[in-house]
């Protein structure tokens, strides 16, 4: 665990770098804040803050020298005592231009705000799409212009939103600041337009200069676009403080806060209780009860189920529904009373059904869920399938898809094939999702995956009359196994904005009392229809 928080802090710490120091240096010639400095300078000091989407593009346009962070910093924090979400730009990596990823990790700040009703400030430096990669970026449904039909629906949906324009704001992405309900921009170095001198001198013959064609006295002064002009940075993010300071209050949706306790185990109890094998067993009670205040940890069906643990509890004083796999082998008692030894990490039937009465409990009482995921899947064999496994698995995926309180999903350990879907993976709209620097995501382990893909290599050869040496075999499955347990590191899952990033099991308690902070933001959360549920 040391050398695995060891190598986060490090990937951590070259985030903070953008494009690198000597583009850093460039930047701040030019009298402008970094992406991470207009961050800090903008949150209240000595709030938490959680970063959303860190590790986004992550080792991904090698041939195009790489996107850091996908070029934009985003954090939920806190402004004026109100919690925010903040979108900043990047501009010491390609000029702040939008890659693929970008696109996908700024509509993740949208989706949030929306979600939680929070305002969304954008603090914008960027030179637009990404010109080499626009068929990636430009036409599809969830590509650039999903921005703006976003920008158009929170404002209709009465969600604030403030731009800040701290740099260039070209083409397509001059529309985001103007749907804004507040544009500010920065004298010297903010501008806005459609087309730049370049492209209106070939475009109509007019020779003019950028700042003339759309910087701040323009826009300010001139033509409207703009609310007001400021000196520098520091004095913009301090009016946009300033703008938040207004805000009025709105209904909160009701969820239940009390005094936080500090939990009955140290967090760093974590490190020791989970073990670095993924398939050893280890009891997750240890290791929720270094997270949830104590003694407020109340099972369900706790002799039930047992591959699954759900319980009532609160974390920094919020009440919250648990739903988790626990990894210790286990006795369960089968018709007859027998008992029979079931493997941690696999949802069973009784499991999957506990579980979906929990949820569906939770919901009627207005609990948000909250998921832990160590699960290796689903329960295979003759048995199971007889015992109706997929339609006890059906009612679980049933009811966490349709809970409507919010749902945060933490990936401790494995997370593989359809356990990662039960569990409220990310085609489950978990408010947020983050990985644990222990976890591992696909549709099966590396060594299943490597052995079911090793037969089909096989039975592909033996059609052609090709039939394939044991050293062969092995060289063809080391290969299948180290590509695959590429893709399982949860960093492979964070560049591609599959989790909201990979953080220190310790940061999980604020996570989720954040998380819960926003989302009690939002007045609209209805109670669950329970209906009937099959048996």
């Amino acid at each position: 665990m040391e050398k695995l928080l060891s190598l986060l802090q490090q990937k951590r710490s070259n985030l903070y770098l953008g494009g690198g120091t000597s583009k850093i240096k460039k930047h701040k010639i030019m009298g402008k804040l970094t992406a991470w400095e207009r961050i800090d300078y903008i949150l209240d000091k000595n709030k938490p803050y959680v970063e959303i989407g860190s590790f986004a593009g992550d080792n991904m346009y090698k041939e195009d020298g790489g996107c850091n962070n996908a070029g934009v910093a985003i954090v939920l924090g806190y402004i004026k005592n109100r919690l925010c979400i903040v979108v900043s730009n990047d501009a010491t990596v390609k000029a702040g231009a939008w890659f693929p990823i970008s696109a996908k990790k700024n509509l993740r700040a949208q989706e949030i705000a929306m979600e939680n009703y929070i305002p969304i400030i954008y603090l914008v430096d960027s030179a637009g799409v990404y010109l080499p990669m626009q068929e990636d970026i430009f036409p599809d449904k969830e590509h650039f212009g999903r921005i703006f039909r976003n920008n158009a629906k929170l404002s209709s949906m009465g969600i604030p939103q403030i731009s800040a324009i701290m740099g260039a704001c070209v083409a397509g992405g001059a529309y985001l600041p103007i749907m804004s309900d507040y544009a500010l921009i920065v004298e010297g170095t903010g501008s806005v337009f459609l087309a730049g001198s370049f492209l209106v001198k070939s475009s109509i013959g007019e020779t003019i200069d950028n700042e003339s064609l759309g910087g701040a006295s323009t826009h300010s002064e001139i033509s409207g676009v703009t609310d007001n002009k400021y000196p520098n940075d520091e004095s913009c993010l301090e009016a946009i403080r300033n703008i938040v300071d207004k805000f009025g209050d709105t209904t909160k949706a009701g969820f239940s806060r009390i005094d936080s306790v500090l939990p009955a185990l140290d967090p760093a109890t974590i490190y020791k209780n989970l073990p670095e094998d993924r398939l050893k067993p280890y009891d997750m009670r240890l290791i929720l009860n270094a997270i949830v205040d104590k003694d407020s940890l109340e099972e369900y069906k706790k002799d039930y189920g047992k591959t699954i643990i759900c319980a009532l509890a609160r974390i920094d004083g919020w009440a919250v529904g648990i739903v988790a796999n626990q990894r210790k082998v286990v006795k369960a008692k089968k018709p007859g009373n027998s008992e029979e030894m079931q493997m941690g990490g696999v949802i069973y039937s009784d499991s999957a059904d506990k579980a979906a009465r929990f949820m569906m409990n939770c919901n009627q009482q207005k609990i948000p869920l909250v998921f832990f995921q160590d699960v290796t899947g689903f329960m295979v064999g003759s048995r199971s399938e007889h015992g109706g496994i997929i339609k006890d698995g059906a009612k679980m995926v049933n009811a966490m898809a349709n809970s409507v309180v919010p749902k945060f999903t933490f990936i401790v350990g494995n997370s593989y094939g359809a356990g990662n879907y039960a569990m409220c993976g990310k085609a489950y709209d978990p408010r947020l999702i983050y990985a644990w620097p222990t976890a591992q995501i696909a549709v099966m382990s590396g060594s299943s995956a490597g052995k079911t893909l090793l037969q089909i290599k096989e039975a592909t050869l033996k059609a052609k009359g090709i039939s394939l040496s044991d050293e062969d075999k092995k060289t063809l499955l080391d290969e299948i196994e180290n590509q695959y347990k590429e893709q399982l590191n949860p960093y492979y899952a964070a560049s591609r904005l599959w989790v909201d990033g990979v953080i220190d099991p310790i940061e999980t308690r604020q996570i989720i009392s954040m998380g819960i902070e926003a989302a009690n933001q939002n007045p609209n959360i209805a109670r669950y229809n329970v209906g009937v549920i099959q048996t």
